[in-house]
């Protein structure tokens, strides 16, 4: 037997104990085997229990033991990191429990502050830089670390309880986005209202600023329309999500 015959059977054993390909690495392998896939296991369950502790302090160890099996079963390491095994998991959690959307959304909010964390490195604009910007024509460039995840439930209000070691609310539906980026090497999470969400997507598109607040005066009128604009302006650049101004091509 050759190398590569030899890792394929090794592979099948343990995705699928595949008892013909443990019969090809003969009798005296099978002891061994059993070891090998134990600790293959083990070893996705703790990189599951790892990525997702909020999610597993909702549902309770036997529940969140039994998803982790089911998703070891369906969705075999395809990456060469274990950092990356838990990317499906939430899509795991929604075909497991399609009534109780509460559970994989609290595991999307755990993977994108986790996504978020090894995201590439940005510097954030600083208020020494805001000089002289002619903001009619200002294209604000977005963090690299953002991502948005978008909730059907009062999961957020759930997760958040979690972390605090609080009484976690009952599930109930509740329609929100949560806005998840990196600022000075930390996490961060905030709710978004429906009006900023769709304000960053257009700025993350490469609307100029001053587009972006003429059509928020179009909507809302002047006097509000701009304060809208630009409170969103001053919370994004504290909050660290601008990393550049570059001006509009003419």
């Amino acid at each position: 037997m050759n190398l590569l015959a030899l890792q394929r059977d090794l592979r099948a054993f343990l995705l699928a104990e595949d008892e013909t390909a443990a019969t090809h690495l003969g009798a005296s392998a099978r002891p061994g085997l059993s070891v090998y896939l134990n600790n293959y296991r083990a070893q996705l369950v703790t990189v599951l229990e790892g990525s997702f502790a909020q999610t597993h302090a909702w549902i309770g160890d036997q529940a969140f033991l039994r998803a982790a099996a089911q998703h070891i079963d369906r969705v075999p390491p395809s990456s060469w990191t274990l950092d990356a095994y838990a990317r499906d998991f939430p899509e795991t959690l929604a075909w497991l429990y399609p009534k109780d959307a509460d559970i994989a959304e609290i595991a999307r909010i755990e993977l994108a502050l986790e996504e978020c964390f090894v995201a590439s490195d940005h510097s954030a604009l600083t208020v020494e830089q805001l000089h002289d910007v002619t903001w009619d024509s200002a294209i604000l460039r977005i963090a690299p670390t953002i991502d948005f995840v978008q909730l059907t439930t009062n999961a957020f209000a759930i997760w958040s309880a979690l972390v605090g070691n609080e009484t976690p609310p009952a599930a109930e539906p509740l329609t929100s986005i949560a806005l998840v980026w990196r600022q000075d090497y930390r996490n961060r999470i905030r709710l978004l209202e429906a009006f900023e969400y769709q304000a960053l997507l257009k700025i993350r598109g490469g609307m100029a600023f001053g587009d972006l607040c003429d059509g928020v005066v179009d909507i809302h009128g002047a006097a509000e329309g701009a304060a809208r604009a630009g409170g969103w302006l001053g919370r994004w650049i504290g909050d660290g999500l601008i990393v550049a101004i570059e001006a509009a091509p003419g």
